[in-house]
């Protein structure tokens, strides 16, 4: 009787009432969480920014994959193709220049501004002149500051045209155009919170283009709007009942930081969640054998890595680099560490996309490992650090790599922190190594092999800040590989193509690749319809009911 009462209680409270009272419950005192809330345990400290322009993060990226829509959308069912979000259809013109999308008519954001194309434009020409981390992946296109609104423009309130400079094939275009970077904002909304600047040789522009105000705020119209975000705290939807699509069955969902996968899993058991998103695999065992509970997994894009900063003198020398790779015991680490939650995999493509390549050539080998260093005329090994985000199975896969580095004298010293201090630390470059990972941007090769090896700028005032940018290393030969792919319309020679710089990349790179991602996550059985999805961005909970 007295949880009954709790539960009519909890669902009559305010949403910001009921999420006090869901954040300051004990972990081991048993609190149902509402029937028409989701709460979600999840280690979301990698957030740095909501704006969809600026947003680079894989935990943001699942939230506005929530709370905003596209012109076109990954289809989760078969990731070969695209389906319609906004745009009802798309043509491509003969040359593969120009490519056309109607919208859907009555179209609306959450706020109760039509969607037109005009905001559509301008959500591309904001991307491009705000020039953040995400932007090249329109301005790769050849699309500038000065070009956006004729490349990237409205011909009629329900017709955008995008124009790129050169014949790609369109499958990667219309790919590069579901990430989220090409969220279509309101445009109405944010021109009210547009703040002046002024301007400078790096940024031409007067104003902000809503920026400082979208990096909390919202102006979406997806099956859920934000409406707040605490860092490492929660971060709360609410239900956009203007969605243009079937309504999202839940009024709210809670993601509510936790970074411990036990307090994850005990949170779960006590009803004070109703999914756990980060379990390690023995919890994840724990939650398998418990009657209330359940489990699913999915096979995700994202890869998990070592990188290292060729600004380290040591770091720089080829055979080093190879001796990372003899210094990992992959057999273990699959075996014990990600076990259920990962498989090794050692090339940068992950299974499932094109060009994927299954070779894992790479085992624990010390002899080796100590041959190539004393090449390197390093024989007695070297002192470094690694950065490393505060998570599992991250510290405890780092921990086991210090040890088998310990063996050929490479002594480390991990630096452990939370997920924006290791991002921003490794974005100015100022890491020795760096343990993380990565998702694809969009479901297309080059996604992956751009960031592994496009480098046009090694300045550090470069605007194109890929993974190999981050490591200071540039490789131009896989660099013209990885372009030229980009114009290949057979699919089989493409994938060819990509398999072809794997392996010239597992020959000679400062990139240790170790396993690829099995996301996996624990929920109650009163959850229904909750299935995580193929990428980061693509975690959808509007279908989900209890």
């Amino acid at each position: 009787m007295m949880m009954t009462k709790m539960n009519r209680g909890l669902r009559a409270l305010s949403a910001g009432v009921a999420l006090s009272l869901l954040l300051m419950a004990a972990p081991n005192a048993y609190a149902a969480t509402p029937k028409d809330t989701l709460v979600e345990g999840f280690a979301f400290d990698d957030i740095l920014s909501m704006d969809p322009a600026e947003a680079y993060e894989l935990s943001a990226a699942e939230i506005t994959g929530n709370t905003y829509s596209l012109l076109v959308r990954l289809d989760i069912n078969d990731t070969s193709k695209i389906k319609g979000d906004l745009a009802e259809s798309w043509s491509v013109s003969d040359d593969h220049l120009t490519y056309t999308f109607k919208l859907k008519p009555g179209l609306k954001f959450a706020s109760g501004n039509p969607i037109t194309a005009e905001d559509v434009a301008w959500s591309f020409e904001r991307v491009v002149k705000l020039n953040k981390s995400p932007a090249f992946i329109l301005t790769q296109f050849g699309i500038t500051g000065d070009n956006v609104t004729e490349k990237a423009k409205a011909t009629d309130a329900n017709t955008f045209t995008f124009t790129v400079d050169k014949p790609y094939a369109p499958s990667f275009v219309l790919n590069c155009l579901t990430a989220t970077v090409a969220e279509v904002v309101d445009k109405k909304l944010v021109l009210q919170h547009v703040k002046p600047a002024t301007p400078t040789a790096d940024y031409k522009y007067d104003n902000d283009f809503g920026n400082s105000w979208l990096k909390t705020g919202f102006a979406g119209s997806g099956p859920f709007k934000l409406r707040e975000w605490r860092a490492n705290e929660a971060v709360v939807l609410e239900r956009n009942d203007n969605y243009y699509g079937e309504k999202a069955k839940l009024n709210r969902v809670i993601y509510r930081f936790m970074k411990e996968s036990s307090a994850q899993r005990l949170a779960l058991e006590n009803g004070d969640i109703d999914i756990a998103r980060n379990l390690s695999p023995t919890d994840l065992q724990a939650v398998e054998k418990n009657a209330q509970l359940a489990s699913t997994s999915a096979p995700k894009g994202t890869i998990y890595y070592m990188s290292l900063n060729q600004k380290n003198a040591n770091l720089a020398k080829p055979e080093v680099q190879q001796a990372f790779k003899y210094l990992v015991d992959y057999d273990a680490i699959g075996k014990t560490l990600i076990k259920g939650i990962g498989e090794i995999h050692q090339t940068f493509e992950p299974k499932g996309m094109l060009g994927s390549l299954d070779e894992n050539p790479f085992k624990l080998d010390v002899a080796k490992a100590k041959e190539l260093l004393a090449k390197a005329g390093l024989p007695n090994g070297f002192s470094i650090t690694m950065d490393v985000r505060s998570i599992e199975p991250d510290t405890g896969i780092a921990t086991a790599i210090q040890q088998t580095l310990g063996q050929a004298g490479i002594k480390v010293e991990i630096i452990p922190g939370d997920g924006k201090q290791k991002l921003t630390k490794y974005r100015a470059r100022n890491h020795d190594i760096y343990f993380g990972n990565w998702g694809p941007d969009y479901w297309d090769p080059h996604s992956n092999a751009d960031t592994f090896t496009t480098n046009d700028d090694n300045s550090d005032t470069s605007s194109n800040k890929t993974l190999v940018w981050r490591n200071t290393w540039t490789t131009p030969e896989l660099e013209k590989l990885a372009k030229a792919a980009l114009f290949e319309g057979d699919a089989a020679k493409r994938g060819a193509m990509y398999q072809d710089i794997q392996k010239k990349f597992l020959e000679a790179s400062p990139f240790i690749i170790l396993y690829q991602q099995t996301e996996v996550a624990g929920y109650r059985k009163d959850v229904k319809d909750f299935k995580l999805g193929p990428s980061f961005d693509n975690n959808f909970v509007w279908p989900i009911s209890k």
